[in-house]
This record gives structure tokens, C-alpha cells and sequence, in this order.
């Protein structure tokens, strides 16, 4: 019991402990002002000074905040960006751009070689689409683009001391981007570089032009513009509309010669180094033309090498030949005749040698080039001519046949015995019924071919011929004369030509193709429209001709191939 008592008295309970707690407490918090008491004001930057002991020597803070971050003062140096939007404007032998620093971007590109249907210098650059699709030259990142909005940045462009070259700058201490474009004087060529590092890493990325691209006073505008790029792995030209991206980008990747964006007659393309590649995205935004309400698709395309830098050969010009050859071999291909090439580029080599050497007029050198196709064909032409009027002289022999199986249908299976019976006649006397057709088929491949080379030649885009302002474009009247022209001439020649069938209707329904030839023709290019017109005038004298000469040989062509009679 007394041990247990004197062990009590030694023992702090629960309360005692809670009570000593709370008057140590209460001694620090009184005690600490007095024994402070100087020492009080500077209190906040004690946390300072218990951070510093780690490193005693005085000069420690500093050096300590240099070894975290390093890159601080560079940072701080390298940051550069304009204080305000500014557009400047180079001017070469055959390019007028405008550039603004505001994203480094292109707001006019304008050819001065060549004018539009406003008979203004053609504007390559949509104004009215790119503010909602974005500039050319606008930057496109392949995936992770910087935090920084580089289209919107405003730039610094660099004094070069070189008028032909345009260098843009920025850098907000984190993302620094550079823009490089070196024109020369008088080429349709310039060299375009781009870089972009953020975070000290490089971004890979594309420069882009949307919104469509080239002469867009012409109608339908949007209809004849493409991205394009060709792939020499498999030796294909890949031409895309702005259709072909309606879900969304398509992204090509390769050894590409070229690629960029085409209308019917010019072209942006990039061309990269020696052994590098290409990457292509075709675009497409659509947006209502200006003065319209309704959305159209137009084209757009974002170019870029296949690397972290673009370091590339950018050519804005026409797809002239000589030109696209001058700039570089490869862009030829950009004058793409289809699978009429076999014949559309000989006949344009046929026309740009008469109009370089021969007659300076593309007009009347679709003239001549026509009057020499059709001397070419006359032995062609001769034979049809005989087979024709050889028809002609059996009319008699076919009408009997006819009135022999005069109310059989089509479906009849005496129209089979009709037929032997015509193909009798006609191998008894050596005619071919389709002889008469061989003019037209033979013309038909020309036709194509001219169309083709007014459709994609630049050089007879605005080609004037005496009252024609352009070759490549119909009249500009509501009274169009070629047409008109061709309608007369393809009824004199109509009348000309013998008559192969004794049936009034497929009379009358000859006599309909001129009109209906005059309707096919009214709206098309006028230079293929002088091309048939010039064809007929040249075929109206060769029937006068061919009617003397073959008249006085019909009596002897038709019993010639009876030999059988000749011998009795």
C-alpha cells in the first residue's frame, strides 16, 4: 500500500500532461517577442536565412538561382516581336508580293506578266477565302503544335540589306521561329527556309496555302484548281480536287519531285533538295466566292520537308513549257495533256514551233496547222469521197432492197437477210458503208487534242485573233461569229456531199447535225471552234474538187466489180 501511494505521487496523469502542454506552449509564445526583440521586424526573411545555411558563404543566394536555370538571361535577350502589324512589298521582273509580319505570311501574290478577265495583273492569292482558311505561308504543324499561335505572332523582319530577300523573326523566350524568302530578279523561282524550335526542340512542320489558288476571275473558278504533287518512286502525277479532302486532310508522304497547288494555267509548287522528300496535305475549306452565298470547296494544300527544317525551291509562275523547263526539267509534267499526250503535245509542239518561227499569231497558227492536218488526210479523205458517191450511184439497187423489206421491225428475223443482202451489194461493187464516217472519225482525235492543249497551254490563254480577244475563252458577245461561221460552212458542205441514203427523215436528220454541232460548239473555246471552222473551209474545197474529178469515174467504178459480165 505505501508503495503504491509514493509511485502515485511520481505519475503524471492524462490532465497534468495536458496542462504542462499548454503552459510551455504559452511560455514560447510569450517569451519569444522578448528574447527577439531587435530582431522582429526583419522576421519574414527568416525563412530566408534558414534556406541559406546549406551554402555559408555570403554570395550563395546568388549563385544558387544561376545553377537552376541557366537559360534565364538568354531567355530574356532573344525575345523578339513587332509592336504593331506592317505588310512590305517585293517587287521582281515578274512577281509583286506583299508580305505581312503578322505571321510571316503572303497577303497578295500577283504575276506581272499576265492579267485577268478585269484586265488586272492575275491575283494568285484568294483575299476574299484566306482570312477564314488562313494566308500562304501560313505554318501547319504536323502534331503538337507550340502553346504560341505563330500566324498570329507578330514577326521582326530582318534587315538583310538585299531587296529580294524578305527574313522574318520572333521569339517570345520560349517558342523562336524564323521565315526566310530569296527572290531573284527575274525567275519565277525564289528558295523559302522555316524553322521553328520551342522549348529548345525542333518542331517539324508545313507551310500552307488554302483557300483555293490561282486566276479566280474566271467562272467557276474553284472547279479548276488542285493540289498536285508527283511521286517519282512510281513515275504518277497525283492531282487531288478539294472533294477528294472533304472528311479531312489528305497526307501524302515521299520521295515527291514536286508538290504543291495548280490551276488550268499556273502553279505554286515546292521542290525539295537533292535526295530528300516531301510531306503534302491536301486540303479543302469551303467557302462562299465574293458576291455568292453559297459555300464551294476550294483547295488548299500545306508543303513541307520531311525533316525538323524546310529548306526548299518554291516556283509562282505560269506553266509555260519553256519556263516550268527553265526552272526546273521535273515541272513539265505539270502541263499534264491526259491520255491524249500522244497527240495534244506533238500538235502544241506543231502550233509553238509556227508561231515562233513562222506566223507570230496563235490564231493563224491554229490556221495553218489545221490546213496542213487536212492535206495530210486527203488520200483519206479521196476514198471516202468515192465511197460516197459510189453509194450514191447504187441508191437505185438499195431502194429496192428497202421496198423488199419494207414493214420489217427491228426485231424481225428477216432484218438479218436484209442486211446480207446489203452487204452483198456493197462487196459486189468494193464499197465500204462506213467509208463516208472515216472524215469525221479521223478529225474527231484532233478535236480532243486541240481542246485538250487550249484547256491547259498557257501560251494561248488571251491569244487574240483579229475580232477574238482570247483563243482559250468563247466570244465575249452574245452574237457569237465562229459559231455562227461554222453552222453556214457545215451546211454548204452538207449540201456538197452526195447523198448516201434515198430516206427523207435521215435526210432531214443530216441536215440537223450542223445546228446541232452549232449548239455543241457556242460555248466552247474559240480557238477550237476556228480549228472545225477552218476544217470545213477546207473541206468545202476539196469537195468541189473531189466532185469534178469523181463524177467522171462513178460510171466505171460500179460495173468494175462485175468482172464476171466483162469476160462474157
Amino acid at each position: 500500500m505505501p508503495d503504491t501511494k509514493q509511485g502515485k505521487k511520481f505519475e503524471l496523469t492524462m490532465e497534468m500532461r495536458m496542462l504542462l502542454a499548454f503552459l510551455l506552449m504559452g511560455a514560447v509564445f510569450l517569451l519569444t517577442p522578448l528574447l527577439t526583440g531587435p530582431q522582429q521586424k526583419p522576421a519574414p526573411k527568416a525563412p530566408e536565412a534558414k534556406q541559406v545555411p546549406a551554402a555559408k558563404p555570403a554570395p550563395a543566394p546568388a549563385v544558387a538561382p544561376q545553377a537552376a536555370s541557366p537559360a534565364a538571361p538568354p531567355v530574356i535577350a532573344s525575345v523578339k516581336a513587332a509592336e504593331k502589324a506592317e505588310q512590305y512589298v517585293v517587287e521582281t521582273g515578274v512577281h509583286r508580293v506583299v508580305f505581312s509580319n503578322q505571321g510571316a505570311v503572303v497577303k497578295s501574290w500577283q504575276l506581272k506578266s499576265y492579267k485577268d478577265n478585269n484586265g488586272k495583273l492575275v491575283e494568285l492569292v484568294n483575299a476574299h477565302a484566306a482570312p477564314k482558311a488562313g494566308w500562304p505561308m501560313s505554318y501547319v504543324f504536323r502534331e503538337n503544335p507550340p502553346k504560341t499561335d505563330l500566324n498570329q505572332a507578330l514577326f521582326v523582319r530582318k534587315d538583310t540589306g538585299d531587296p529580294l530577300t524578305v527574313e522574318f523573326e520572333f521569339s517570345d523566350g520560349t517558342v523562336t521561329a524564323h521565315k526566310t524568302f530569296r527572290f531573284t530578279k527575274s525567275a519565277y523561282r525564289l528558295q523559302v527556309t522555316s524553322e521553328v524550335i520551342d522549348a529548345g526542340q525542333a518542331r517539324p512542320h508545313l507551310l500552307g496555302w488554302r483557300g483555293g489558288f490561282g486566276d479566280h476571275s474566271i467562272h467557276n473558278a474553284a472547279a479548276t484548281q488542285h493540289s498536285v504533287y508527283y511521286n517519282a518512286a512510281n513515275s504518277k502525277l497525283v492531282i487531288e480536287d478539294a472533294k477528294a479532302a472533304k472528311d479531312g486532310p489528305i497526307v501524302a508522304s515521299g520521295q515527291f519531285s514536286f508538290g504543291g497547288l495548280e490551276d488550268s494555267y499556273f502553279a505554286a509548287v515546292f521542290l525539295p533538295p537533292a535526295g530528300s522528300g516531301l510531306d503534302v496535305q491536301t486540303w479543302s475549306d469551303s467557302i462562299a466566292p465574293a458576291g455568292e452565298k453559297d459555300e464551294v470547296p476550294h483547295v488548299g494544300a500545306a508543303v513541307g520537308s520531311v525533316g525538323n527544317r524546310n529548306d526548299l525551291t518554291l516556283f509562282v509562275g505560269p506553266k509555260n513549257l519553256d519556263v516550268l523547263r527553265t526552272a526546273n526539267p521535273k515541272l513539265e509534267l505539270l502541263v499534264d495533256y491526259g491520255w491524249l499526250g500522244i497527240l495534244a503535245k506533238p500538235l502544241f509542239l506543231a502550233l509553238n514551233w509556227v508561231h515562233n518561227n513562222l506566223i507570230p499569231n496563235w490564231g493563224w497558227a491554229i490556221v495553218f496547222v489545221t490546213v496542213i492536218i487536212n492535206f495530210l488526210l486527203l488520200p483519206l479523205r479521196f476514198s471516202s469521197i468515192r465511197s460516197m458517191q459510189a453509194m450514191a450511184a447504187l441508191q437505185p439497187e438499195i431502194q429496192k432492197i428497202n421496198e423488199k423489206y419494207k414493214g420489217v421491225g427491228l426485231r424481225d428475223p428477216k432484218v438479218n437477210e436484209k442486211n446480207q443482202e446489203m452487204m452483198a451489194l456493197y462487196q459486189k461493187h468494193g464499197i465500204n458503208p462506213m467509208g463516208g464516217c472515216v472524215p469525221l472519225l479521223l478529225q474527231m482525235p484532233f478535236f480532243f487534242a486541240f481542246f485538250k492543249v487550249l484547256s491547259v497551254s498557257i501560251e494561248l490563254r488571251g491569244a487574240p485573233w483579229l475580232w477574238v480577244s482570247d483563243l482559250s475563252q468563247p466570244e465575249f458577245s452574245w452574237v457569237r461569229i465562229l459559231p455562227i461561221l461554222m453552222i453556214v460552212t457545215q451546211v454548204i458542205m452538207q449540201k456538197m456531199t452526195p447523198q448516201t441514203s434515198p430516206d427523207p427523215n435521215q435526210q432531214r436528220m443530216m441536215m440537223l447535225m450542223p445546228l446541232m454541232m452549232g449548239v455543241l460548239f457556242y460555248s466552247s473555246p474559240s480557238g477550237l471552234v476556228l480549228y472545225w471552222l477552218t476544217g470545213n473551209v477546207v473541206g468545202i474545197f476539196q469537195q468541189y474538187f473531189f466532185n469534178r474529178y469523181v463524177k467522171t469515174h462513178v460510171p466505171a467504178t460500179v460495173p468494175v466489180s462485175n468482172p464476171k459480165k466483162s469476160k462474157g
